[in-house]
């Protein structure tokens, strides 16, 4: 059985109507749209993380490597 948290997120006034706009012109409801928003930025920001870490781990390979010795 799958579990859904529920969050609160506090938008100004001019966000709140830009998402019930975007909302109401692409014909979904205000929260899925804003749980695509999050899994949005989640993708984008793994995405960003796991390629600093890729570099971080080649500019440095010689110490890791020393270091897992």
């Amino acid at each position: 059985m799958q579990s859904k948290d529920e969050f609160a997120v506090r938008l100004t006034e001019p966000e709140q109507q830009a998402v019930r706009d975007l909302a109401d012109a692409r014909g979904a409801a205000v929260e899925d749209l804003l749980a695509e928003a999050v899994r949005h930025y989640l993708h984008a920001e793994g995405e960003l993380v796991r390629a600093v870490a890729a570099r971080y781990a080649a500019d440095h390979a010689d110490l890791l490597r020393r270091l897992g010795e």
